[in-house]
Order: C-alpha cells, then sequence, then structure tokens
C-alpha cells in the first residue's frame, strides 16, 4: 500500500520474523483495491541484514520484539494488527477477516502518509 499510495517519497519493503508464502487470500483482497502482490515474495529480517532504516512498523508482538535486531537510529512505530492467516471458517469468512485486516493496515498507511505531507 505504501508503495502504491505513498509516492516517490517513500521506499517501502517488508519482511517477517518467519519465512512464508504470501497467501492466495492476500492476494485476492490486495487485488480488490487494485494492488497487484502477485510478484512478492516472503522474506524474514535477515534478508535485510545490515541495511539502515529510517522508519521500522512493526505490526505484531513478535515483530515488535525483533526490532532491537535492525540496526541504526530509526524510529519504530508499532501497529498492532490480527494474523489473517490464522483465520478460520469458510472461504468466504477467511476473506472477511483479511479484507478487515487490508482496511485497517489501508486507514494506518493512509494516516501515515498525510503525516508527512
Amino acid at each position: 500500500m505504501l508503495r502504491a499510495w505513498g509516492g516517490p517519497d517513500w521506499e517501502a519493503h517488508s519482511a517477517g520474523v518467519e519465512q512464508a508464502f504470501v497467501r492466495l487470500e492476500a492476494i485476492v483482497v490486495m487485488d480488490e483495491i487494485d494492488i497487484d502482490i502477485n510478484d512478492q515474495q516472503s522474506k524474514t529480517l535477515d534478508f535485510y541484514a545490515g541495511e539502515m532504516w529510517d522508519l521500522v512498523i512493526p505490526v505484531c508482538e513478535e515483530g515488535a520484539a525483533a526490532c532491537p535486531m535492525i540496526p541504526g537510529e530509526h524510529v519504530v512505530e508499532t501497529w498492532s494488527f490480527d494474523d489473517p492467516s490464522v483465520a478460520t471458517g469458510t472461504d468466504e469468512e477467511r476473506l472477511a477477516v483479511y479484507r478487515r485486516v487490508r482496511d485497517e493496515i489501508a486507514t494506518q498507511v493512509r494516516e501515515l502518509i498525510g503525516r508527512d505531507a
């Protein structure tokens, strides 16, 4: 979302504490808002080892706990969201969870961009 909406002043990267795969539900709900993540790959923090960041945004408790591992001076702004990958139920019920979390993240991203404007 930050890549799609932030413009040239923003460079966004994503990583987690565990490598997984990009879930089909995430691809579907992002496509609904015209963001194509088909070519995205899951990466761990190790992928970015040694890189410097201005802002780090963990989106879960486990991610926030990993922030001290990130070198250099940077702002840490924790955003806490439910993990949609653990959603259960029918396909439509799981998609509803992914949509809700997507929309919560979208709100935070828009607020972040607006603060920097």
